[in-house]
């Protein structure tokens, strides 16, 4: 089996065959992708053929009621995918720019920075360049990730939540993000001087989804005070469910600080004190390794950045 050549990739390599690799990657299932793609059924077969001739291996497995792609099938499919995305926003960025705009800027960010960094950074760039269109996506660090390596992003505004995040992007730090627990104004526990311990368990809890670096925190600290974590649990990351639910029922959550302040200076949420320190490790800009971000997107770093130092600067005042 002789190696694939970049030359001989470029002479025979179409974007529908990409189209076909990844749909059928995602529906494993024949008539399903042909029927996606608008073509027959035996074109698709011979369309896989003519790859799989190409490349030297197969791509999917023939099964009897579906598609499962090879291990190598799997690589060539996540390549796929990514391609078509970087194509997108290309096709998505010229048209801007023949509108008569200054192109598009695709963010991922978790909801701490969303409540502070974000919107300063974003109100400095769109003073400079006022026609740039800026897509914002919250979500968690995980799946912000994930969009990004397959360029479904430009930049995140997030946390590494695995090792392999370490060798897939670059990473500017920007803040840490104090936590705090807070319930409604009307919780028994509001006010209170001193919170006991030993209670915080037998209530009702809003907790973050397992995995998230906000609920491993939490489960750390139940385990540091040698406290059982909460069993009578909702999970969510709906901010605006989380404060309806503080409001409506005795619970008790984990938040960031600066994603409550006001709700608390309002009066409408009540903040716990705590025996012990509660911060998650800094969240910063994540960016694709080996790869020099866009100018849009190096405006934003820069706001970004310019933000995060005029920020430790006023609290080394204080």
């Amino acid at each position: 089996m002789t190696d694939l050549g970049f030359s001989q990739l470029c002479n025979w390599l179409r974007f529908r065959h990409l189209v076909l690799v990844d749909t059928l990657a995602r529906t494993q299932n024949m008539h399903a992708t042909a029927l996606e793609m608008n073509i027959s059924q035996p074109a698709v077969s011979k369309m896989l053929r003519e790859v799989e001739k190409q490349l030297g291996f197969a791509l999917f497995q023939r099964l009897p009621r579906s598609m499962s792609p090879t291990d190598l099938g799997a690589h060539v499919a996540r390549y796929a995918r990514i391609a078509l995305n970087d194509s997108r926003h290309f096709v998505g960025q010229i048209n801007h720019l023949r509108q008569g705009g200054h192109g598009l800027l695709k963010i991922g960010s978790i909801y701490a920075a969303t409540s502070v960094a974000l919107p300063a950074a974003i109100v400095g760039v769109k003073q400079r360049w006022p026609l740039l269109t800026l897509d914002v996506l919250e979500g968690t660090s995980a799946d912000l990730l994930n969009m990004l390596e397959h360029k479904q992003l430009d930049l995140v505004i997030a946390r590494f939540t695995s090792d392999r995040h370490r060798q897939l992007f670059e990473f500017q730090p920007l803040a840490p993000e104090p936590l705090c627990l807070v319930t409604g104004s009307q919780h028994p526990l509001a006010g209170a001087h001193e919170l006991p311990l030993g209670e915080l368990g037998s209530w009702p809890w809003i907790v973050p989804p397992t995995g998230t670096p906000m609920r491993m925190r939490l489960e750390r600290a139940f385990a540091e005070a040698g406290m059982q974590t909460p069993e009578n649990t909702v999970e969510t990351l709906s901010l605006r469910t989380i404060l309806q639910l503080l409001q409506t029922a005795p619970m008790v959550a984990m938040l960031a600080e600066s994603m409550v302040g006001p709700d608390v200076q309002a009066g409408r949420l009540a903040r716990l004190a705590l025996p012990f320190p509660l911060v998650l490790a800094d969240y910063g800009i994540i960016t694709r390794r080996d790869e020099s971000p866009g100018w849009s997107a190096q405006a934003l770093i820069e706001e970004l950045l310019s933000g995060a130092d005029a920020q430790r600067a006023q609290q080394s005042l204080r």
